[in-house]
C-alpha cells in the first residue's frame, strides 16, 4: 500500500482496494517497531477510512518522543484539567459512556471541567506573576488574576460548546457537554454571566487595559469559530497574547485611565509567545484535528517533522520567549 505520512503511526500492510470476489475482508498486519523499554505502548486501530483504506496502527511510545511523539492523554491528565483538544482516546461511531460517581454528576464541578481549569488557571498565574514583577501593589495582583481567570473559562466553556459535536464523535474524555452531563444551553447561560461579570472586573483595571483584555477575549472566541483549521490559527493566538502587555501597562485600580503604553519589544515578544502556545496546545489534538482534515500549523509541521519535534520546537520556543521578555523587561521595563 502507497506510505501515508503520519504523526503517531506508522503504515500497515493490507490491500487498498479488496478484491469483491473476495469473501474475507482485507487483512491488516500492523508493522511493529522494535520495544520501546519499560513504559512503551502500542495501540494498533485497523479502522477503515472513507477512501475504504485501512487506518494504519496508532503507535504510542512515551520514551521516544522524538520518534513517536508524546503519549495522548491519560484519565489522569484529563481530571487534572488538560488543553481543551480531543483526547483521541475512540473513534467515530463508538458508544461514548459517560463517567459515573458523585463528582461526575455535580454541576458545579461539571463546569469547572468544562472551563478547562489546568489552561484557565496557569494563565492567570503568569499573567498575574508578570503583574507582581513589575511592582503593582497586592490588590491590583488579585484582580489581574481574577480577570484573566473568568476571562480563560469563558474561552473555555465556548470553545466546549463550539467543539460538543466533534468532542462526541471522538469521545474525547472530559467533556461534560459532549458526554451530556452538561446542558448546553445551562453552559450558554452560564458563559452569558461570566461576561457580564468580566466587563467590570475588566474595566476595574482601567479603561484602557480593561478594553485591550476584552479585545483579546474577543479575538479568542473568534478563533473558537475561525482560523484555527488552516495556516492562519496562530494570528489569534499571537494577536491576543498582544494585548496582555498592554492589559498589564494601562491596568490601575478602580476604573481610571492610567499607565502608559507597553514597549514595542514586550508586545512584539508576548505575539511570538502565544505563537508557542498554541504549539504547545494542539499537540494533544493533531491525531483527531488530522482525521477531520484540519491544516493549521502545528499540525503541517507535525507531518513534516513528527509530534516529538513539534514539542521540542514549541517548549525551546516558549522558553526563548519567556527569557527575552524577562530580558527587556529589566532593561526596558514593562511600558515606555
Amino acid at each position: 500500500m502507497t506510505d501515508r505520512s503520519g504523526l503517531w503511526w506508522r503504515t500497515g500492510r493490507a490491500r487498498a482496494f479488496p478484491d469483491p470476489r473476495d469473501p474475507k475482508p482485507p487483512v491488516v498486519e500492523p508493522i511493529r517497531r522494535r520495544a520501546g523499554g519499560v513504559g512503551s505502548v502500542q495501540v494498533e486501530a485497523p479502522l477503515v477510512d472513507t477512501r475504504g483504506m485501512a487506518r494504519p496502527p496508532l503507535d504510542l511510545d512515551p520514551e521516544h518522543g522524538d520518534q513517536t511523539g508524546p503519549p495522548l492523554r491519560s484519565d489522569a491528565a484529563e481530571d487534572a484539567g488538560g488543553p481543551g483538544r480531543p483526547s483521541g482516546t475512540g473513534g467515530p461511531g463508538e458508544a461514548y459512556v459517560a463517567p459515573d460517581g458523585v463528582l461526575a454528576r455535580f454541576t458545579p464541578f461539571l463546569l469547572i471541567r468544562a472551563a478547562h481549569p489546568r489552561q484557565a488557571v496557569l494563565t492567570a498565574g503568569a499573567v498575574a506573576g508578570a503583574a507582581a514583577l513589575a511592582g503593582r501593589p497586592g490588590r491590583e495582583i488579585a484582580l489581574v488574576a481574577a480577570t484573566v481567570l473568568v476571562g480563560q473559562a469563558i474561552l473555555g466553556w465556548h470553545n466546549d460548546l463550539v467543539d460538543r459535536e466533534r468532542d462526541r464523535r471522538f469521545r474525547a474524555r472530559g467533556k461534560p457537554v459532549a458526554d451530556g452531563r452538561l446542558d448546553p444551553g445551562g453552559l450558554w447561560f452560564v458563559l452569558a454571566c461570566g461576561v457580564l461579570l468580566l466587563v467590570p472586573l475588566s474595566v476595574a483595571n482601567g479603561v484602557g487595559a480593561g478594553l485591550c483584555y476584552l479585545l483579546a477575549v474577543a479575538i479568542g472566541m473568534l478563533a473558537n469559530l475561525r482560523f484555527r483549521r488552516g495556516f492562519w490559527s496562530w494570528l489569534p493566538w499571537a494577536a491576543s497574547f498582544a494585548l496582555y502587555p498592554a492589559f498589564l501597562s494601562f491596568g490601575g485600580w478602580g476604573g481610571a485611565t492610567v499607565g502608559s503604553p507597553p514597549e514595542p519589544a514586550m508586545v512584539a515578544l508576548a505575539a511570538l509567545l502565544g505563537i508557542g502556545v498554541h504549539l504547545l496546545t494542539a499537540l494533544w489534538g493533531l491525531v483527531p484535528d488530522h482525521e477531520e482534515g484540519w491544516t493549521y500549523l502545528p499540525l503541517r509541521i507535525g507531518l513534516r517533522v513528527g509530534a516529538g519535534r513539534v514539542l521540542t520546537l514549541a517548549s525551546v520556543w516558549i522558553a526563548a520567549s519567556v527569557t527575552a521578555m524577562a530580558f527587556v523587561a529589566t532593561y526596558r521595563g514593562l511600558s515606555r
